[in-house]
């Protein structure tokens, strides 16, 4: 039962003796892709979140200078950016809306399906296979407790 999946704090173990290689290393890519897309989709985030803090620091100055006598160079501000869309008739929740709908979910579908196909669902088949390798290789017990 040693490359079985038991439970416990951290302890999910997923070798899967019973796949071949090619097969781990294929579905292992995967995961990694959708991991690459996970990076790529907290950035979108980022730049949701920091364009819509600039357009509100924006919205300040614009006060502030027009409070400080300034309300043509803040009418102005106001008119060429306040409240601009970034990509042409979008704001950034709509880029974010339209990445998450039209990638994101697929590709976490996909990867789910073929997971579920493939390894009963087990996610990280390929780094468990690694770990016990590795920790072997260290004369460690591969599934053992602490370092």
């Amino acid at each position: 039962m040693d490359g079985a999946p038991r439970t416990g704090r951290g302890s999910a173990h997923r070798t899967r003796e019973d796949l071949d290689d090619a097969t781990v290393e294929a579905v292992g890519r995967l995961g990694e892709a959708l991991e690459c897309v996970e990076r790529a989709r907290g950035a979108l985030y980022e730049f949701h979140q920091l364009s819509g803090h600039a357009d509100l620091l924006l919205g300040d100055a614009v006060a502030q200078l027009a409070a400080a006598g300034h309300r043509r160079t803040a009418g102005q501000l106001r008119e060429q950016l306040l409240g601009r869309n970034v990509l042409d008739g979008r704001w950034t929740f709509q880029i974010v809306e339209e990445y998450d709908d039209l990638y994101y979910r697929p590709f976490v579908e996909a990867d789910e399906e073929v997971r579920r196909r493939l390894t009963g669902g087990q996610r990280h088949v390929h780094e468990a296979r690694m770990k016990a390798r590795e920790r072997l290789r260290a004369g460690r017990d591969r599934w053992g407790p602490g370092a």
